[in-house]
């Protein structure tokens, strides 16, 4: 995929398409496309965090660890970003990711997400609703386990 083709796709991803064509081609420079087969690691709970990442095509199961081994906790799809809150706040990646069937991804660098959501209030608006999205789902999530559990107690 060229550069011309890199920056037509990223254009028509929600998050991106309110950015200006010389950033859209800067993103589409620096950032790298990256293909995973079903089942591959994209990065380990506890891994350190140097990109974020938006899926090109495909889907991502976000695992955790429980007492009876991995589970599936969620799963993210096309034009979805992940990778971010580890590099928002510095820390650990909290979640092991994993291929779900064949996925292309753009790897975007830890300083060039920095840069472009502090220089773009409506990515940085758009990254925001994302996160909300994610504790919303993550909230629904742990009403339904502890429900469970009362249920089971």
């Amino acid at each position: 995929m060229d550069l011309v083709q890199e920056t037509d796709l990223l254009r028509k991803i929600p998050m991106f398409a309110k950015l200006d064509a010389s950033k859209l081609k800067l993103l589409a420079f620096t950032s790298e496309m990256v293909n995973y087969q079903d089942g591959d690691i994209l990065f380990n709970l506890g891994d350190s965090a140097n990109s974020a990442y938006v899926i090109m095509q495909g889907a991502v199961d976000i695992m955790v660890e429980t007492d009876t081994g991995s589970v599936v906790a969620s799963t993210l799809e096309r034009d979805q970003l992940f990778g971010e809150m580890a590099l928002l706040n510095n820390v650990p990646r909290n979640a092991t990711l994993k291929a779900h069937g064949d996925l292309l991804v753009m790897k975007i660098s830890a300083d060039m997400f920095l840069r472009l959501i502090s220089e773009n209030a409506d990515m940085a608006l758009d990254v925001m609703r994302q996160l909300s999205a994610k504790l919303a789902k993550s909230h629904e999530l742990v009403t339904q386990l502890q429900r469970q559990l009362s249920v089971s107690s």
